[in-house]
């Protein structure tokens, strides 16, 4: 009787090679991510440990982009200028898988440069807040083709003439795209909802960094750009297709954002895959209260002024609202907020007016129970909206002599989850003449 209860001696051997093989793939992963970290902070103040692990991953899954059915938008924002978000790209340009640094484009360009038969490039957008300012319907064509060229196959139709006759062609838009600008309340909440955004700031006295000059570093940093090439070449079956665990608050749109990132950090090993995770659930769980624009706002101010009230008339509420502190109702778009544009935007929500009697009079308003269906669905809890305070004390650097390293336990990534931050309103109702600045990219 022929035959074999257990492995070959051959497949023995190769078991013993492949598992050889992953350990030295893994102990590569984390060594070239170490090193895309380490280059990362010795140009650029990031605000957080998180923030700077993100930023790393992002460089590597640019080389890996095929690999996946997602790429996340990169957004580095900050009030001013002078915050680091030039400097960023700079070093950005350096590692990213064919880079492409550019301010002021237009989208035939772009969407030319994305449909080039090499590859499509990754896109390092400078001066974004230009573009998506007062006059964001001149932009729509650039706007579409950052939401759509998120997730692969998106494709922008466009016409051509050729002779005389008029012919129809289909431009990829699949690229990865890292922006940099002024004031996130600038961009379109379609663009952020498919952004891992990082809040750049001016550098503190007590924070330094190494300066760079391109002549001096530029060969350094495309050496690092050669490993993590070398080093996804070798993962390749281990990205291609792989859906990586997710925290239970990676969800929906926020699990296409994050998965390629997670997938980078599982096939480095090391301690990446809670490093990652961590960033993750921070990120998400900050950006909760940070999103949505004024309608959100005004949402979340209405809960807070009607108290326990069941029925409030139009004019108490107007009042309650433009009574709060830091509130834009009072100065919106130069008067106060009024019965038509309140109704206005609260019947983008379906909540409508109502009206109560009382005796002979009767009162035109708002009942409570309108409102309840969009309070749960776009606001958190009531005991879950963190105050600014709380918000301020998660996104502050380590003291110092604390370690800037991330805690990867699992604890680290539960504490992770933040309360969100009560975003200051009154950038929205700035002056014109208030909101101008001048780019100074040597003071980025």
């Amino acid at each position: 009787m022929s035959g074999s209860s257990g492995p070959t001696p051959q497949g023995r051997t190769a078991t013993k090679t492949s598992h050889r093989q992953a350990t030295k793939s893994k102990r590569d992963g984390t060594a070239v991510l170490d090193e895309v970290h380490a280059m990362l902070a010795r140009f650029v103040a990031f605000p957080s440990p998180e923030n700077l692990d993100a930023v790393a991953l992002w460089v590597v899954h640019t080389h890996a982009l095929d690999m996946f059915e997602t790429t996340p938008r990169l957004a580095l924002l900050s009030p001013e200028p002078g915050s680091g978000k030039t400097r960023a790209l700079e070093i950005l340009e350096m590692l990213v898988l064919r880079p492409l640094l550019t301010v002021n484009v237009s989208p035939a360009y772009l969407f030319r440069k994305v449909a080039d038969e090499d590859g499509p490039p990754t896109i390092l957008y400078d001066e974004i807040d230009t573009v998506f300012g007062a006059k964001a319907r001149e932009n729509e064509d650039i706007r579409g083709m950052l939401n759509a060229g998120y997730r692969r196959g998106a494709t922008a139709g466009r016409c051509k003439v050729v002779g005389k006759v008029v012919e129809t062609e289909e431009l990829p838009a699949f690229a990865a795209v890292a922006l940099a600008g002024l004031n996130d309340r600038r961009l379109p909440d379609t663009l952020l909802s498919r952004c891992i955004v990082v809040k750049m700031r001016r550098r503190a006295p007590g924070e330094h960094v190494e300066p760079y000059r391109r002549r001096t570093h530029e060969h350094e940093g495309h050496a690092l750009r050669g490993k993590v090439a070398t080093w996804v070449g070798s993962v390749r079956d281990q990205l291609d297709g792989v859906y990586p665990d997710l925290p239970a608050e990676i969800t929906d749109r926020n699990a296409d954002v994050w998965e390629p990132l997670i997938a980078i950090a599982d096939a480095a090993g090391g301690a990446w895959p809670k490093r990652a995770r961590c960033s993750a659930v921070s990120a998400v769980s900050v950006s909760q209260g940070d999103r949505g624009g004024l309608g959100l706002d005004l949402l979340r101010d209405i809960r807070e002024v009607f108290g326990d009230e069941e029925f409030l008339p139009t004019t108490t509420l107007l009042n309650r609202l433009c009574d709060l502190e830091e509130s834009p109702w009072n100065d919106l778009r130069s008067k106060p907020l009024d019965p038509r544009v309140l109704s206005e935007m609260l019947g983008d929500y379906d909540i409508t007016r109502g009206q109560q009697r009382a005796g002979a009079k009767v009162s035109k308003g708002y009942h409570r129970h309108k409102f309840e269906d969009a309070w749960e669905r776009y606001l958190l809890p009531p005991e879950e909206e963190g105050d600014e305070e709380e918000g301020d004390e998660a996104m502050s650097p380590p003291p110092p002599g604390k370690s800037d390293t991330p805690d990867t336990s699992d604890t680290a990534i539960r504490s992770a989850r933040v309360k969100p931050r009560h975003i200051s309103r009154s950038v929205l109702t700035r002056s014109k003449s208030a909101g101008k600045s001048t780019h100074n990219p040597k003071g980025e």
